[in-house]
């Protein structure tokens, strides 16, 4: 039996981040430049407000449509494929819209995992994979498996975790 895999979405596979940037910088009045933007969490530059503002567009329809793939997943997860069972696992009911455009964003860019290996939740613990390679330090905590910290800015002073900076980091750890 093979090992398993569960992967998640935003700012793993999905290039959360990056389309949050563009929506801000097609904003009214951005102050900050792409630069800026790529050094430093929203957390860190913006105030409350600019914070709520961008961070509720995912409540927007459409907002999980377009996100842009992570440089380096589709080829490193189908490399993946061949030694693990794969298994997506994603929240989806806080955001509701986002149930439908993630399940629709899975399909058109990773369309050899199967729908049977998704997984929607909102409580990482409840997970049985031998992998976990998420963002946020809380989803590790509660894992049982091993948990990889994929690098984000807003996770970037976490030393809790081993820390894969990038896909290619991913396939030198499990490949």
């Amino acid at each position: 039996m093979k090992q398993r895999i569960a992967i998640d979405m935003d700012d793993v596979m999905a290039d959360t981040h990056a389309k949050f940037i563009r929506l801000y910088l097609e904003g009214e009045t951005p102050r900050y430049t792409l630069d800026e933007l790529k050094e430093k969490s929203f957390h860190e530059l913006f105030d409350e407000n600019e914070y709520a503002a961008i961070s509720n567009r995912v409540y927007e329809v459409g907002f999980f449509r377009d996100i842009p793939v992570m440089e380096g997943a589709q080829d490193v997860i189908a490399d993946l494929m061949t030694k693990y069972d794969i298994f997506i696992a994603t929240a989806a009911q806080e955001f509701p819209n986002s149930l439908r455009e993630k399940w629709d964003w899975l399909q058109e860019h990773f369309p050899a995992i199967s729908w049977r290996n998704y997984v929607f939740l909102g409580d990482k613990s409840v997970l049985n994979t031998d992998y976990l390679i998420d963002d946020l330090p809380r989803n590790l905590r509660t894992f049982q498996g091993d948990g990889l910290l994929f690098d984000a800015l807003h996770n970037r002073d976490d030393n809790e975790f081993k820390r894969v900076k990038s896909w290619q980091d991913i396939a030198k750890v499990l490949l």
